[in-house]
């Protein structure tokens, strides 16, 4: 049996393997969405189809919408179309439980998988046609925190972005280009309102796009490309609106045991893909069960009833303290933990991970101790029962093939929300409790280890992308900070640790570098120093 949209027709097949089917009628969703859109989802990676596709099927079973989701890739065009296009845009999630049993559902909601292929005039076309359309109410987003930066950390243009603000709207190459320009199609038709939901882990994610496709369009109207009523337009909160979100659900990359658990109930025409960045997809994606969507409710266009298909929708205020509680103390920061360490001293899984004494102790002390302190309670979720979940039932999951590798990469990216933040908390709240902070500081210098790129055991392994990856290492490289010296890193980190782009704060000022130092300087210098670095480390 392959996945495919005349084989849904065959419900006994499906049934018998207890795969649960749309209960909509796809053709007609299709033709209904192709007319009137509704939602344009940008990044069409695992959570989205975990997660986000779900939402919108579920309000279809219900009878709750008549329309479902087209989606676009800005990049990767080639591995975007080998996912979608020979399975008829369809998708099967795997629920992996705790309890080693797994569910299997096909989203069909997908009516459209259009690259944003700016060599490819129809596909463009097509894309301006939905944009400009006044039933469209949402644009969506899960691009990672890289896909909405313009600077690097020295504040610099990248290339790339420099290029489309020079340009002009007709061809541009980055996301954010790309979506101020299908904004301006839709200015052009009749300045339609319209609500821009990033859904990624950043920190006031809705403020992040909202100012790098400002200054885009700011560069646009400066050199006449736009006229200034565009800018008036898509700065206006009426009709342009930025809404902020937290979303959590841990979605692995495509599993091999997956796959083949999948291929052995006789669905046989699956496969799973390697991008050159280094990324995995597949028409399938296996993702832990709980999950969590909250959403500024703004929508300025109407929107559909997200609130009856899983997601939460509450005020700003609440969903900054959600995010904040996740995304800074309650799960990010304990992710990125693992991460470092993980590669480190050779693991593979997550869920392994937790196994280990000294990394459960890593994690669970420094949630409770050293993030929660400075989390507010957003009310809607309780956070020592939330990180309770994440330390004992989500991270711990035998069934979720999580590696610490996929949650390595763009660590660069990350530090600033998962960490800075916290600390910048403690600078601001509680200055007098800084030099209590020990296992958030033990991170970094790990984070400073891992880039030497040799493992523990003093062997070279290649580290997870990451855009600033190869700008750390030439830093430590050119101060002389190697695996195997003997001499002190002392004084030689200030002006790493001074970067505020990539830690979100001076670590200097927050006085911090002292004991980065330390820990670095007892992690370098022969085999087995992590490991020893590290217990003692969540000894004391």
């Amino acid at each position: 049996m392959e996945l495919s949209k005349a084989n849904l027709a065959k419900t006994d097949f499906w049934n018998s393997n207890n795969i649960t089917l749309p209960e909509f009628d796809i053709d007609t969703v299709i033709a209904a969405t192709t007319v009137n859109p509704t939602w344009l989802h940008v990044g069409a990676g695992n959570i989205f189809r975990a997660f986000i596709a779900r939402i919108n099927q579920r309000l279809l079973n219900q009878g709750l919408t008549d329309t479902g989701i087209i989606v676009c890739a800005t990049q990767n065009y080639g591995n975007f179309e080998k996912i979608y296009k020979p399975f008829d845009n369809l998708s099967i999630i795997c629920d992996l439980k705790a309890d080693g049993n797994t569910g299997y559902e096909i989203i069909g909601n997908i009516t459209e998988a259009i690259p944003a292929n700016y060599d490819d005039p129809d596909k463009i076309k097509r894309l301006n046609e939905i944009a400009a359309s006044p039933s469209l109410q949402i644009i969506s987003f899960t691009i990672t925190e890289k896909g909405y930066a313009l600077r690097d950390a020295d504040g610099k243009l990248y290339e790339a972005a420099a290029r489309d603000m020079e340009n002009g709207p007709s061809h541009p190459s980055t996301c954010m280009g790309f979506v101020a320009s299908v904004l301006y199609e839709r200015y052009k038709a009749g300045g339609y309102p319209l609500a821009l939901v990033s859904m990624d882990n950043c920190s006031h994610n809705g403020d992040i796009l909202k100012a790098s496709l400002l200054e885009i369009i700011d560069a646009w109207t400066a050199k006449g490309y736009v006229e200034k009523s565009f800018r008036e337009y898509a700065g206006d909160p009426s009709r342009i609106a930025f809404p902020w979100s937290m979303i959590d659900k841990i979605t692995p990359r495509p599993s091999d045991e997956i796959l083949n658990k999948l291929t052995a109930l006789g669905i046989d025409n699956l496969n799973s893909l390697r991008s050159p960045s280094g990324g995995f997809a597949a028409p399938f994606v296996n993702a832990e069960v709980p999950e969590y969507l909250i959403i500024e409710d703004c929508f300025p266009n109407g929107r559909p009833a997200l609130d009856k298909g899983g997601a939460i929708l509450t005020d700003r205020d609440t969903v900054d303290k959600a995010e904040r509680m996740k995304v800074t103390a309650c799960l990010n920061p304990l992710h990125t933990s693992l991460a470092v360490f993980g590669c480190l001293l050779g693991f593979t899984k997550i869920s392994t991970e937790m196994n280990d004494p000294d990394l459960n102790s890593l994690v669970t002390k420094m949630g409770y101790n050293e993030c929660l302190p400075v989390v507010c309670d957003p009310k809607i979720l309780n956070p020592n029962d939330f990180l309770n979940e994440v330390l004992t039932e989500r991270f711990p999951n035998p069934f979720l093939p999580d590696a610490p590798q996929r949650i390595a990469t763009d660590t660069s990216q990350k530090l600033p929300i998962r960490f800075g933040i916290t600390i910048k908390s403690y600078m601001d709240e509680r200055p007098e409790e800084l030099s209590s902070l020990k296992l958030i500081p033990l991170v970094i210098a790990g984070w400073l280890r891992y880039l030497l790129a040799v493992d523990d055991n003093g062997n070279a392994f290649e580290i997870s992308p990451d855009p600033m990856a190869g700008f750390f290492q030439n830093e430590l490289k050119n101060n002389g900070i190697t695996f195997g010296m003997k001499d002190s890193v002392s004084g030689r980190l200030n002006k790493i640790l001074s970067n505020e782009t990539v830690f979100g704060v001076d670590l200097n000022k927050a006085g911090l570098t002292p004991v980065i130092e330390n820990y670095l300087d007892s992690m370098i210098q022969k085999p087995g120093d992590v490991r020893k670095t590290l217990h003692s480390a969540v000894a004391n």
